[in-house]
């Protein structure tokens, strides 16, 4: 994994975290539930696929959570699978009784 420093915004009135990679904007939309947030939805050029620079954007938006000390749930695949290759790592974000 790449450290790309990306600047993550969260854009509150259409629920999704935002940035800029390569050039292109990226985006994880979310749902706010009683101190949980649901990732549901990536969108990512495929250019920006290829090079796996999705991951940092992962990274990033999960970081921004951690802050905010709330737990996070990945409904979007894209996002479940990145939880699932570094559980160990993100495990704590979690909400209790989930399993990914």
């Amino acid at each position: 994994m790449s450290a790309v420093e990306l600047e993550i915004t969260d854009n509150e009135f259409l629920r999704q975290f935002e940035t800029t990679i390569d050039g292109q904007k990226a985006k994880i939309e979310y749902a706010l539930q009683e101190r949980k947030i649901f990732l549901t939805k990536l969108v990512i050029g495929e250019e920006q696929l290829e090079k796996g620079l999705e991951q940092d954007f992962i990274v990033a938006v999960f970081n921004v959570i951690k802050e905010r000390n709330i737990r996070l749930v990945p409904t979007c695949p894209i996002i479940a699978k990145f939880m699932r290759k570094n559980r160990r790592r993100y495990k704590d974000l979690l909400p209790v009784g989930i399993n990914i």
